[in-house]
């Protein structure tokens, strides 16, 4: 394995875990990136550096930021985004990794990128809906905010510095596992 496919799979990883935060705005970020060329994209997905493809991506960016916005329409676009993150989270995989078999790039994709992005998505959803029954969804926006925030943080770390966005993703299970290690035994206890 080459310096360069390590590279490009840090890269997907750490799009795949933007994606967890924002489905929408890691795709228009690898559009981008692929169509001034900053990183190399599989063959077989160059079209998303194209111009309609960066268009739909910008605009479905926008009205995903946005909606997030609104009082508990965000709960139901939770819902709507986890299986979509993992769809998202793989296709961001397939669409960086150039120069591995099909096979193990699929492999890949669907374990760590489809993986990594469900696993956020869902500690994000969780939080949300914690926020919503906790403060009656006030806290959402700020929620929304932070999301968006970390999202477009970690596209640009995937893009220009992959290998430190490899290691915000390991920080953020670690962070995963120790609230959920703190909910649980919260839990216990009641």
């Amino acid at each position: 394995m080459t310096p360069e496919t390590i590279i490009s799979i840090f890269l997907g990883i750490g799009l795949a875990a933007s994606v967890g935060f924002r489905v929408f705005l890691p795709l228009f970020a690898l559009s981008l990136a692929g169509y001034y060329d900053i990183i190399p994209l599989n063959h077989n997905w160059d079209w998303i550096a194209s111009s309609s493809a960066i268009i739909t991506l910008g605009i479905a960016t926008l009205l995903e930021i946005f909606a997030y916005y609104i009082p508990w329409f965000d709960n139901l676009l939770d819902t709507i985004a986890i299986p979509l993150a993992a769809v998202a989270g793989t296709a961001v995989m397939v669409s960086t990794i150039t120069d591995l078999s099909p096979v193990i790039t699929w492999a890949l994709a669907i374990i760590a990128g489809g993986g990594t992005a469900s696993a956020i998505k869902g500690t994000a959803a969780s939080t949300r809906l914690a926020s919503t029954s906790t403060t009656a969804g006030i806290a959402n926006p700020v929620i929304s905010t932070v999301e968006t925030g970390t999202s477009v943080i970690m596209s640009a770390f995937s893009i220009f510095l992959p290998i430190v966005a490899i290691i915000l993703v390991i920080l953020m299970f670690f962070a995963m596992r120790k609230i959920y290690k703190y909910i649980f035994s919260k839990s216990k206890k009641a």
